[in-house]
């Protein structure tokens, strides 16, 4: 399907709103989110729903920058597990980028629904997760915001689903390594929580957690809060994770074998220049051999993830690291 608008900043490019309107229905917002709206839409001549990002240019510099980068990246990326671009309109006033309608469950309303839950079953979930990293990396991006409470979702609600990423408004190209912080607290790693520069191994530590997390329904690094003192629970926060201070803890850990716990400490190592590629992770025997153990392990992650992620003691949708010195 060609692409509404081409290039980005030539004025006499720019789309008509009708040409959006004449071609798409779009319905109510159905999610907002820090730089735009998120509506569904339907194409009228095939009636296919399709999810539209609209991003308004008033909102400022760092709206159109980020709607700007996401459809950059978009039409660089083609992968079975990454949430295609469909189409890309730009008038004077807004942005709007159409993409696949992922229909599925957040992996965490997955794992709940479940009758039975295994390594084996993250092991698949972190096995499609690190290949569609390996093929961003692959092209040198860095997604910089990988977390499984928004951007990891099932592409529809069959059995067999796959799992896809979203969300690139972040991700960049990595020409040289990257300086600027981002991302979401808990999912930073050391080398961006400590400015220093940075690039493609941030998403393998972020696969980490999450892989911490799917395996135990807890996160590897957290800090009680007050709701009004954020500041100092980033402070502590981040001198965990600086230190790697993290633990398998039991009892949650128990009854999880040693192949897993071995992936999670490379994925998370604290020095990224030693911290194991994606690529290298997908031949990892907890990915591609038979070593991610059939127990379930169900009752004990669903009490821990209602526990901890229910009550949103995360700030989730946080993408900016603020200073914490």
């Amino acid at each position: 399907m060609p692409f509404g608008c081409v290039t980005l900043g030539d004025k006499k490019d720019y789309n008509q709103p009708s040409e959006v309107t004449d071609r798409y229905d779009l319905g109510q917002v159905i999610k907002t989110e820090e730089f735009c709206e998120i509506f569904r839409a339907k194409e009228k001549t095939t009636g296919k729903l399709y999810t539209c990002k609209k991003f308004l240019k008033r909102d400022g510099r760092k709206v159109r920058k980020a709607a700007k980068n996401e459809i950059i990246i978009l039409k660089m990326v083609k992968h079975p597990n990454i949430l295609q671009l469909v189409d890309v309109y730009i008038t004077r006033k807004e942005y709007f980028i159409f993409l696949e309608l992922a229909t599925g469950r957040e992996v965490f309303d997955w794992i709940l629904d479940q009758g039975y839950y295994s390594e084996k079953d993250t092991s698949n979930v972190i096995r499609q997760v690190l290949e569609a990293v390996a093929y961003l990396h692959s092209l040198k991006i860095v997604h910089r915001n990988l977390k499984q409470l928004e951007n990891l979702v099932y592409y529809n609600r069959l059995k067999n689903s796959k799992i896809v990423i979203s969300d690139f408004h972040l991700a960049k190209l990595e020409n040289g390594l990257i300086k600027e912080p981002c991302g979401t607290p808990e999912y930073l790693a050391p080398e961006v929580v400590g400015r220093q520069r940075y690039g493609r191994p941030v998403d393998c530590w972020a696969i980490g957690v999450i892989m911490y997390i799917l395996l135990s329904g807890n996160p590897p690094f957290y800090e009680e809060a007050d709701e009004d003192d954020y500041e100092n629970h980033d402070k502590n926060l981040f001198r965990k994770i600086l230190a790697g201070d993290y633990e398998f803890d039991p009892p949650y850990w128990d009854d999880i074998s040693q192949a897993a716990k071995e992936l999670v400490t490379r994925l998370m190592e604290v020095e990224q220049d030693q911290r194991i590629t994606a690529e290298e992770a997908i031949s990892h025997e907890w990915i591609s051999g038979n070593a991610a153990s059939d127990k379930n392990i169900k009752d004990g992650v669903c009490a821990q993830i209602e526990k901890n992620f229910a009550r949103a003691k995360w700030k989730v949708g946080v993408d900016v690291l603020k200073p914490y010195e």
